[in-house]
């Protein structure tokens, strides 16, 4: 048995899904009044869920994602 470290790549489909869920989430913050992109940062920064409404089930999708792998996404395309 060898011990060589696998690489993994995430899916394209992984990324459309952070997408759809992370504009969901967006829509649903702004509907209620809230800064989205503040809400958002604090949520990714601090982990803590109640940054997002559970107005239309915004805060158990993005729960959902994985933070690590969204923070990566993000800053790939902030980058790009």
């Amino acid at each position: 048995m060898t011990e060589s470290t696998i690489k993994f790549t995430a899916l394209c489909n992984d990324k459309d899904n952070m997408r759809r869920t992370l504009r969901s989430v967006f829509d649903a913050l702004q509907e209620k009044g809230y800064n989205p992109i503040n809400q958002i940062v604090g949520y990714l920064l601090t982990e803590d869920p109640t940054y997002i409404t559970n107005y239309n089930n915004a805060r158990s999708m993005i729960c959902k994602l994985d933070r690590d792998e969204l923070m990566q996404e993000l800053v790939r395309c902030y980058l790009s």
